[in-house]
Parts: structure tokens; C-alpha cells; sequence
């Protein structure tokens, strides 16, 4: 026992899952407690992080001046931030503990919404704030690299590739969250006069009235409360270690192999999340009958979420590189797919389009649940931690590096197809790279 145990009530004494006796006894209860507890603040993470990719196709409309490169920045500017503070989480937990990164990062989410609260009230705000507020967005991409960490140290290895794909699934849901709420919120006063005047959103000849700061006021209480939530009732693992003494991940290979396969997956399902809506205006936009981006765009993150938690307990049983495989040549097949519907001449090969897409969302769904069934195979767990947060902070990056990627294409080509082209070229070395590493007959680390 250690110091902090007795002096601060935050850290367990004992905490031994692959223990069956003491899991039966103590463990199993307090894993999927702090399971729920941590899986709902991280739902409001991902809200928060993706909430600028919803907002940024309704500021043109209620007359901020912004160009597409810039609106694309805006929807990329959360991704930078979630990559860049995600390094800085995957120490927390082993450092800090559970209980007080969960609940210090969860309230700090509040800092962005209210922030996004009263920029979209007034369209003369200057774009470095608007950039300003979109990387504080990112606070809420960070967190995901120190909740899913803890979560790996409170299961059983056997359960581990179920309960990470179960808390990143449901996480991942707040995008879809974020994306299929904030039409309709934003159509009424949430709290009367007290939330703010409405705005006058125009769309093409069409004028109606809107309050945009509802997309984030609605959030609020929800933070506050699973913050207090957080810090009432979770405790911390007494698995501990300095900065120091976590870098000895770096030394190891498969840390690098890792990240490049997770890249692949929550990479392209974070980035494509943040880029679908813009993706759906510029392609299809400019078309009569066009449809309302936001309305499409919630799919993607839906289809991918859930395959996510489904794809965990298939993990657990038939092992994640089997799965990361077919995931791979899915991602491949259906990034192909999409080049065939990028230059529509009319609104017909829309649904095909839609249909390549959510294809793309759901084996890269499959694929975060299979990867994060690997890490824990192949490191033991202290550093398996630091892994799954490694490689969740490189590939959180997603978001900003796909707004880079499309807004250059579509400003160079006029088109996305160099990116997908890219991407499939991408999926199909990583395929390669897993199969000889691990899930081949005969592979050293098969996991």
C-alpha cells in the first residue's frame, strides 16, 4: 500500500482482476461500475470534440464571412488539439489515477461549449477566435487517451477486448450524437430569452430563424453532473509509474506497428466523422434537390459506433487480427467505392455514395475494436496502457490531418479522389503488416 491510498481515499489497495477468486469477490462489480461512469463522461467528450463539425456548415448560413478553406481549418483544428493533449493523457492515469483525471478532464469540457455558446451569437467574431474555440474542442478528443488506459487496467485480459470496444463504442456515439441533435436543437429556443436571441439562417431563398448556441448549451448540465459523478464514485488502480519509466514503450516495435494499425481504423473513423458533412456539401451541395449535410453526415459515426461494440465480444473469441484483417480489406474496398460517386451530375448516385461511405465507417469501427483486443495481447498490461493511449493520441489526429487532406484535394483537383486512392493504398500495407506479423499460421505474436 502507498502513501496515497491512506492519505487521499483514492487509490485501492488491492487490485488483481486475473485473480479469479478476488474478480468474483470485489472486482467485477467495481470494472463495470467504473466501466458506466467513465464510458458516459467519455460519450460527453466525443460530443464535445465533434461539435464544431456540426456547427461549421450552419456558420455561412447565418453570416459568418468564411471561405471553404477555412471552414474546412475549423473542422480540422479539433483533431490537431485531441492528437496533441492525447500525448500528454496517456501518462495521467499512471501518474494521477482514474479518479482525478476522469473527473478534472470531464469538467474542463465546459470550458469549450460555453466558449462556442457565445461565439455563434455574434457572426463578427474573428476567425483566430473561432480557431481558438475549435482547438479547445480538442480537450474532449485528449480525453479519450487516459479514460481507455484505465479502463484496460480494471479487466481481465479474456474481457478486455469486450469492455474497451463497449466504453470507445459508446464513446464514439457522441458523434453521432452531436451531429443528429444539433439540427434539430437548434430550431427552438432551448430556455427561452436566457439562452441567447435567435440568428437568421439563410439557405438559398429560404430564410428561417435559429439558435445555434443551443448545440452546446444542451451539453452543460451533462458535464457538470458526470463530472460530480466522476469524482464520487470512481477510484484508482494502484498500478503506478513515473513519466520516465512509461517511455519504455517506444523501445518496442510493436508499439509502432500498433499505432500504424490504429491509424488505419480510428484514424479514418475519426477523421471521416469530423469531414462527412463538408464532404456531402461540396460533392453533392451544388445540386438541385441537394440534401441537408447533417442530415446524412450522423449516419457514418451511428454505423461505426456500433459496430465497434459489437465487434468486441467476436475479438474476445476468434482474436483481433483475425478481424483486423477483414476490417482492413473492407476499409480498402469501400475507399475505392467511394470514387466512383464523387463526380455526380445529378442527385442518382447519392445513396451509392452514402452506401461507400458508412461501408468505410463500419469496417473501420470493426477494426478499432479488433486493434485494441491486440494491445493488451501483445503487452502486459501497465504497458498496454500506455500503448492504447499512444496510439490513440497519433491516430486522434485524424480529423485535423483528412481537413487538410480534402481541403487541399477539392482546392488542387477539384475532387477527393486522391485521397481515397491514398487511403486505400494505405489500408492495403497495413493489411500486409498484420498479417505477417500476427495473423498469419506461424506468426510470432499472433494476437
Amino acid at each position: 500500500m502507498n502513501e496515497r491510498t491512506t492519505s487521499r481515499g483514492t487509490w485501492l489497495e488491492r487490485w488483481e482482476p486475473e485473480d479469479e477468486a478476488f474478480w468474483n469477490a470485489e472486482g467485477r462489480a467495481r470494472a463495470w461500475k467504473t466501466l458506466v461512469v467513465t464510458t458516459a463522461s467519455l460519450t460527453m467528450a466525443f460530443i464535445t470534440w465533434f461539435v464544431v463539425s456540426a456547427l461549421v456548415v450552419r456558420l455561412p448560413q447565418v453570416g459568418f464571412q468564411l471561405s471553404t478553406g477555412q471552414l474546412f481549418w475549423l473542422a480540422a483544428m479539433p483533431g490537431l488539439a485531441g492528437g496533441t493533449l492525447r500525448l500528454g493523457h496517456m501518462f495521467l492515469i499512471s501518474l494521477y489515477g482514474t479518479r482525478s483525471v476522469v473527473a478534472i478532464s470531464t469538467a474542463m469540457l465546459m470550458l469549450p461549449l460555453v466558449g462556442w455558446y457565445y461565439a455563434v451569437q455574434d457572426p463578427t467574431t474573428p476567425f483566430w477566435v473561432l480557431m481558438l474555440l475549435a482547438f479547445l474542442a480538442g480537450l474532449g478528443g485528449g480525453n479519450f487517451s487516459s479514460f481507455m488506459p484505465s479502463t484496460s487496467l480494471f479487466f481481465p485480459k479474456r474481457l478486455q477486448g469486450t469492455a474497451l470496444a463497449i466504453q470507445a463504442g459508446i464513446g464514439n456515439f457522441g458523434v453521432s450524437v452531436v451531429q443528429f441533435i444539433t439540427p434539430w436543437i437548434i430550431g427552438f429556443a432551448l430556455v427561452g430569452s436566457i439562452g441567447g436571441e435567435a440568428q437568421t439562417m439563410t439557405r438559398g431563398a429560404v430564410q428561417s430563424s435559429v439558435w445555434l448556441q443551443n448545440a452546446t448549451l444542451i451539453y452543460l448540465p451533462l458535464v457538470a453532473a458526470f463530472a460530480l459523478w466522476s469524482w464520487v464514485s470512481l477510484r484508482s488502480v494502484p498500478i503506478v509509474a513515473n513519466f520516465r519509466q512509461q517511455l519504455d514503450i517506444f523501445g518496442n516495435p510493436h508499439t509502432w506497428v500498433m499505432t500504424s494499425l490504429y491509424i488505419m481504423t480510428f484514424g479514418a473513423f475519426s477523421g471521416l466523422s469530423a469531414t462527412f458533412p463538408l464532404l456531402i456539401k461540396q460533392i453533392y451541395g451544388g445540386l438541385p434537390g441537394a440534401p441537408d449535410a447533417l442530415s446524412y453526415a450522423f449516419y457514418g459515426p451511428l454505423v461505426g459506433s456500433v459496430a465497434r461494440v459489437a465487434a468486441g465480444p467476436v475479438c474476445d473469441k476468434v482474436g483481433g487480427a483475425r478481424v483486423t484483417q477483414i476490417a482492413g480489406l473492407g476499409m480498402a474496398a469501400c475507399a475505392v467505392g467511394v470514387t466512383f460517386t464523387t463526380h455526380p451530375a445529378d442527385m442518382t448516385g447519392f445513396a451509392t455514395f452514402v452506401g461507400a461511405m458508412l461501408g468505410l465507417f463500419f469496417f473501420a469501427g470493426v477494426g478499432n475494436a479488433s486493434t485494441f483486443k491486440q494491445m493488451p495481447m501483445i503487452f502486459p498490461p501497465r504497458q498496454a496502457g500506455g500503448v492504447i493511449g499512444f496510439t490513440g493520441a497519433l491516430a486522434a489526429y485524424g480529423p485535423f490531418i483528412f481537413g487538410l487532406l480534402f481541403g487541399w484535394a477539392f482546392g488542387a483537383f477539384g475532387s477527393a479522389d486522391v485521397v481515397f486512392r491514398g487511403l486505400a493504398v494505405f489500408f492495403v500495407f497495413n493489411v500486409a503488416l498484420n498479417w505477417w506479423l500476427y495473423a498469419r499460421r506461424g506468426a510470432a505474436n499472433p494476437c
